[in-house]
């Protein structure tokens, strides 16, 4: 899988600008605030249907314009593909020419993986980085995990304001069943969905941590939900309903869930070094590339934004060693040289990408 081709129209800095890509590693260099992340941005945007930036799309359009447009050519094992991306007043989605209704349907099309500055807080960061990383990376392998993932949350914001009413105008607890219900339903294939994936990357993380920390450390992953039946479920709901009214929002669900990892039996965000986090998480990502792999049966693509100043060269080292065979954009700001790798960079300025011989 690689993308050949991107185009881009009034698109963050980018007033109209053409990409050719090529199948391996493409660099893109130049000063900060001259639109390298945004080229990483489009990419995602077209994979994801939605930027790991803002939530905001009016801010993906170009000052003064009213529209952006975002056009991604791409290839498979098994067919060529086209993905164009317009965003206004709504946002709307063709995916070969036809117009999508649902996110779903986008989902799995171009699969990526993504490294980013921020990505350093998967671990050390709150419970909510790390199911933001499962759901990335569960939504482009199963479409459906997205639409039950969003009915779940839909169906939480409902509870939560129910309970809110409960508290301020006396209305009926028992009534709280039909959402307890739907939050069980939606909850355990959730739970089920991670749960899966959790164990698929566990059995690659083993190996590459200690592949690329030479044998020094072992890493463990443990997975942490409030849901292992639909049954357990309900009865936490209910266990803890009193709690609930009183706090006005819902305390147990997959909403909730985490998971935490060891290095050598001691708990990371705790314990590990920065080095060890920043290991443990490159780890993490490309035990994420391998699920990939097997899943689709073809390499996903490998966004690195500013990865290089992540990482001291030893790792750096580790990491190309584990994505050849792979198309990656890597974006950083001075112009690099790859030893034994085949790439070709590109110089951003001021929103016009340049490349170089």
């Amino acid at each position: 899988m690689w993308i050949k081709e991107i185009k881009l129209m009034n698109f963050r800095n980018y007033d109209e600008q053409k990409i050719k890509l090529h199948e391996n590693i493409n660099v893109f260099f130049g000063e900060n605030a001259q639109g390298k992340t945004n080229i990483i941005e489009s990419i995602y945007l077209s994979s994801i249907g939605k930027s790991f930036r803002t939530n905001k799309e009016k801010e993906l359009i170009k000052f003064n314009k009213e529209k952006a447009f975002v056009d991604i050519s791409y290839e498979k094992s098994d067919r060529d593909g086209n993905i164009k991306i317009e965003i206004g007043d709504k946002k709307q989605v063709y995916l070969n020419g036809i117009k999508i209704k649902k996110l779903s349907e986008l989902l799995g099309n171009i699969n990526i993986v993504i490294f980013t500055p921020d990505d350093i807080n998967i671990l050390k960061g709150g419970p909510q980085n790390r199911r933001k990383f499962l759901d990335v990376m569960i939504s482009q392998l199963r479409p459906n995990y997205i639409h039950v993932l969003t009915l779940y949350l839909k169906t939480l914001e409902q509870r939560n304001n129910y309970l809110k009413q409960i508290k301020l105008e006396n209305k009926n607890e028992e009534l709280l069943e039909i959402w307890d219900e739907k939050l069980a339903d939606y909850g355990i294939k959730i739970y089920e969905y991670r749960k899966e994936f959790i164990e698929k990357i566990i059995n690659k993380i083993k190996i590459i941590h200690k592949e690329i920390t030479q044998n020094k450390e072992e890493i463990e992953i443990k997975y942490f939900s409030d849901l292992t039946t639909r049954q357990n479920f309900i009865n936490e709901l209910k266990s803890k309903r009193k709690l609930d009214i009183i706090k006005g929002y819902t305390t147990k669900g997959v909403h909730r869930d985490d998971f935490v990892v060891y290095i050598n039996g001691k708990q990371v965000d705790i314990y590990g070094s920065q080095g060890q986090h920043r290991t443990a998480v490159l780890s993490l990502k490309l035990a994420e590339l391998q699920v990939i792999y097997d899943e689709i049966g073809e390499e996903p693509i490998l966004l690195l934004d500013d990865f290089m100043s992540e990482l001291d060269e030893n790792r750096r080292k580790n990491f190309f060693n584990y994505i050849k065979n792979i198309q990656v954009i890597v974006t950083c700001t001075e112009k690099i040289v790859l030893e034994n790798l085949k790439y070709f960079s590109y110089n951003v300025i001021d929103g016009k990408v340049i490349e170089k011989e």
